[in-house]
């Protein structure tokens, strides 16, 4: 960090960046990611730090993201819950940070489950 500007920058990402784990959720798309042991150890902190690079990088004010435990499907780790009020909650499985940057583009921006991700569109 070399000026002023940059801890400025750096300031107002991590305003960003709490105000998306927390506060008021009233009326906004929760996006929660499994963060168990099982979940970590399958890939699941690239995959919360790529949603909440998107979730930034686009300006998504309307978003929050947080992590949970153990949601009870291990196998099918890691796994993220979008959750859009007034809708059924949409859980993808086998989440790789690409993935998670297509859901973000498709269902959270675009409003379309990205099925072929989701537990319904999981090969058995």
């Amino acid at each position: 960090m070399k000026t002023l500007a940059e801890l400025q920058a750096i300031r107002d990402r991590q305003k960003m960046q709490m105000a998306s784990r927390s506060g008021d959720d009233e009326g906004k798309i929760k996006v929660v990611v499994g963060m168990a042991t099982c979940g970590i150890a399958a890939g699941a902190r690239p995959v919360l730090n790529t949603i909440i690079e998107e979730v930034e990088n686009r300006r998504l004010t309307n978003v929050q993201v947080t992590q949970t435990g153990c949601i009870g499907m291990c196998k099918l780790e890691p796994l993220v819950d979008v959750i859009v009020p007034g809708k059924e909650k949409v859980t993808y499985v086998h989440v790789t940070p690409e993935k998670a940057r297509a859901i973000v583009s498709g269902h959270i921006v675009n409003g379309q489950v990205v099925t072929e991700y989701t537990v319904a569109g999981e090969k058995a």
